[in-house]
C-alpha cells in the first residue's frame, strides 16, 4: 500500500472513488455527499479552491497495482467557515497565546453538515486494516505539515470511535432528524403526535394553502434551467441576509443537475406560475437530506412547509427511513424532527493546547448529555409513541 495526495478529483476516476465511497454505478448509494459527482461539482464550479479557503488535498491509498483501496475528502483550510462544527473560539485562544491556528487540515464535505462516512474504504477482507492506515496517514500528514490541527467533521459514530482509539479527541453535537415509523400518509404521522402539536401543524399547513401557491416536488429532467435560475436567486438572498457570503456558485447547481439529477429533489413554490421559494434536497438510499432554502417574499410558515412537511410527504411516499433537515434548530422538534447525536474528531498538535481543548470537550459533552435528556422530554409525540 502507498498513500498519495491529489489536489483535484479530476485526477481519479469516478468509478474508483465511488467504489470506496459506497456510491453505485447507477447513481445510487448510501450518502450522495461523498460521491465523486458531488465533490467534483464543488471543485469544477469554483465553489471550493484556493480563493474560497478550501484547498483540496484528497488523501488516497492504493495497492501495488495502483488500484484505489481507500480515500478521504481532505482540505487545507485558511479559516473556519462552512464547517458547522465551530472552532472559532479555539482559534482565537491559540492565537492569543502566540500560536498559529491556520492553516489547518479538514476532512469534511464542504458547506454540508450531513453526517456520513469520511474514511472511504473499498469493501473487502482487509477493510479494517486499510481504514486504520488512513487514520495513521492523516495523523502523519498533520505532524509533518506542522499545521496546528486536523479536524474530521460529521463522521459516523463508528469512525469517531476508531479515531478516539488512535488518539484524536471526540466531539459530540446534535441535529434533528425525522424518522419514518412505517407511516402510510402524512395524516398517519400526525396521528402519532399529541393533539396540541397535531393542531399546530395543521394550522401551519392550512395557512400556506391560503396563499394560493402551487407547490411542486421536482426531480430528474423535471428540473429546468429556469428552476435553477430561480433557486439560485433564493439561495443568494438567504445567504446574503444570514451570513453575507454564499459559498455555492451558480455553476454548481447546473453540475449537480447534470450529474446527480435523479438524486436532486427540489421543492418549489409558485405564485401565478412564477417561483417564489424553494428548498433543495438530495436523496440517498434510505434518506432525504435537506440542504438549502430561500424565499423572495414574506409567506409565514412557508419555510416549514417546503423544508419539513414536504420532505416528510416525500419520504413517506418513497418509503425512505428518515429526513435529515440540516444543522441546528430546536424548533424542528415540534414538527417531528427528534434530536440525534453527531460526531467529529480532532487532532491537536500542541500538547498544552490539546489538553485545554480536551477539558473543554469534556465539559461540553456533559452539557450535551443533559440537553439531550431534556430535549427527549420536549418531543411532540404521544407518550405511547415515544
Amino acid at each position: 500500500m502507498q498513500a498519495r495526495i491529489i489536489d483535484s478529483l479530476s485526477e481519479i476516476t469516478a468509478e474508483e472513488w465511488d467504489a470506496c465511497a459506497g456510491w453505485n454505478g447507477d447513481g445510487t448509494g448510501t450518502n450522495p455527499f461523498v460521491a465523486h459527482a458531488f465533490l467534483s461539482a464543488l471543485e469544477r464550479s469554483g465553489s471550493v479552491g484556493r480563493k474560497s479557503g478550501w484547498l483540496p488535498q484528497h488523501l488516497l491509498i492504493e495497492d501495488e497495482s495502483g488500484r484505489l483501496q481507500a480515500a478521504c475528502p481532505l482540505y487545507v483550510k485558511g479559516h473556519s467557515y462552512g464547517e458547522y462544527v465551530f472552532d472559532h473560539g479555539w482559534a482565537d485562544a491559540y492565537e492569543r497565546a502566540g500560536g498559529r491556528y491556520y492553516p489547518k487540515l479538514q476532512v469534511a464535505v464542504p458547506f454540508t453538515p450531513v453526517p456520513g462516512p469520511r474514511l472511504l474504504v473499498r469493501p473487502g477482507p482487509n477493510g479494517a486494516a486499510i481504514r486504520q492506515a488512513l487514520i495513521e496517514t492523516l495523523i502523519t500528514t498533520v505532524r509533518r505539515s506542522k499545521m496546528s490541527s486536523l479536524h474530521v467533521t460529521f463522521c459516523t459514530a463508528e469512525e469517531a470511535a476508531a479515531f478516539s482509539e488512535s488518539g484524536l479527541l471526540h466531539r459530540r453535537g446534535v441535529q434533528y432528524h425525522w424518522h419514518n415509523q412505517g407511516y402510510g400518509s402524512f395524516d398517519d404521522f400526525l396521528a402519532a403526535l399529541n393533539s396540541r402539536k397535531r393542531k399546530a401543524i395543521r394550522k401551519e399547513r392550512a395557512a400556506v394553502e391560503n396563499y394560493g401557491l402551487t407547490i411542486r416536488q421536482l426531480s430528474g429532467n423535471e428540473i429546468e434551467k429556469r428552476h435553477w435560475d430561480a433557486f439560485f436567486d433564493f439561495y443568494m438572498d438567504t445567504g446574503n441576509r444570514k451570513w453575507g457570503q454564499p459559498y455555492l456558485t451558480r455553476r454548481f447547481f447546473d453540475l449537480i443537475g447534470e450529474t446527480m439529477d435523479e438524486q436532486v429533489v427540489l421543492m418549489l413554490a409558485e405564485k401565478n406560475g412564477q417561483p417564489v421559494a424553494g428548498a433543495l434536497n438530495l436523496r440517498g438510499a434510505d434518506a432525504l437530506y435537506g440542504r438549502n432554502w430561500g424565499c423572495l417574499a414574506d409567506y409565514r410558515f412557508l419555510h416549514f412547509e417546503l423544508c419539513y412537511y414536504q420532505a416528510i410527504d416525500y419520504a413517506i411516499a418513497h418509503k425512505l427511513a428518515r429526513v435529515e433537515a440540516g444543522a441546528q434548530g430546536e424548533h424542528k422538534i415540534q414538527r417531528g424532527y427528534l434530536p440525534v447525536e453527531t460526531h467529529s474528531a480532532h487532532w491537536i498538535t500542541d500538547p498544552s493546547f490539546r489538553d485545554a481543548v480536551a477539558e473543554f470537550l469534556n465539559r461540553e459533552s456533559r452539557a450535551l448529555e443533559y440537553e439531550m435528556a431534556e430535549l427527549a422530554d420536549y418531543g411532540p409525540f404521544r407518550r405511547s409513541e415515544k
